[in-house]
């Protein structure tokens, strides 16, 4: 029998358009330890917020997966680099990398890729989900950086990585400007 680690979950969107390029399943996590002033979705900032992930929470998700014209999964939060969620969000990953290969992961996440942040970050399965993860969208929401034109997110400080690049060519390379 899998382990599952104690991670909750604010909510599941099967036919998601808004985080991510085409018809995604978005999974947003409950807990986030940054509060940021304006955040979206603050009433997922609480980790014990939601229901609680579990072996049939994932087979929902991968149930919803499943179809040919969902593009992937977006992870959303509170935020997924949280210790806690990390815990609970690797060995999922891991597992829906190999059920479904084809489909790609974008993941939200008020921390920065580097600078001290996710790329220097030791232990804990970061490295390991970094690796499960095709587009990063990175950094805090800044309020007074608001801005809708933007695609895919919140603030003009926060970047859309294209992660897989970003890491086998050791330098950040943007998926959208």
């Amino acid at each position: 029998m899998r382990k599952f680690y104690a991670m909750n979950y604010a909510e599941i969107k099967k036919y998601d358009i808004a985080n991510g390029e085409g018809v995604r399943v978005s999974l947003f996590v409950s807990g986030c330890r940054r509060h940021c002033k304006g955040c979206f979705n603050s009433v997922a900032w609480d980790f014990s917020y939601g229901k609680p992930f579990t072996a049939d929470t994932e087979e929902e998700i991968f149930e919803a997966l499943s179809p040919d014209y969902i593009a992937g999964l977006s992870l959303l939060g509170g935020d997924p680099f949280e210790p806690e969620n990390r815990a609970a969000l690797l060995p999922f990953l891991q597992r829906m990398r190999q059920k479904f290969p084809q489909k790609d992961v974008w993941c939200y996440t008020g921390y920065t890729y580097e600078n001290g942040s996710l790329k220097e970050m030791n232990g804990d399965g970061i490295g390991e989900m970094l690796s499960c993860i095709d587009i990063l969208v990175d950094g805090p929401f800044i309020e007074a950086l608001k801005d809708i034109r933007l695609k895919f997110r919140g603030s003009s400080n926060q970047r859309v990585l294209d992660l897989k690049r970003t890491i086998k060519e050791n330098s950040i390379v943007l998926y959208l400007t």
